[in-house]
């Protein structure tokens, strides 16, 4: 079971941690998109921080119609208390949690200023 917290601006949050290739590790927030149909997207600061390995280059439609291109690098997060390696898209600033990272997982919400969150396997 992995908990977490909604947030004054009633977004939910996960504090994952993630590990790069040569071990360094950083926790990080990540707010769950269900919106968002990938794994995570991470800040290439942040990318570059962990050295993370470089896979593919992606491409997006936004919700307005726009495309978008950006890249893809792999991370390893903690996910229910196991390392699980992940497709991470370097876009934005705010790390962002997507509907690939909650496969075959339920979410549970209290939507409300420090609401829990709660994201459990399936059995």
């Amino acid at each position: 079971m992995i908990e977490g917290v909604v947030n004054a601006a009633r977004e939910a949050i996960l504090t994952l941690s993630l590990r790069g290739p040569s071990g360094q590790v950083r926790a990080t927030d990540a707010v769950i998109d269900t919106g968002y149909d990938g794994f995570l997207t991470l800040p290439m600061p942040l990318v570059e921080e962990l050295g993370l390995p470089f896979r593919f280059r992606g491409r997006a439609v936004l919700a307005n119609g726009s495309e978008e291109m950006f890249d893809v690098y792999g991370v390893t997060v903690i996910w229910d208390g196991q390392p699980r390696i992940i497709e991470a898209d370097a876009v934005g600033m705010q790390p962002l949690a997507g509907m690939l990272l909650l496969d075959a997982h339920s979410l549970y919400m209290e939507v409300s200023n420090g609401g829990r969150v709660v994201v459990q396997a399936m059995e």
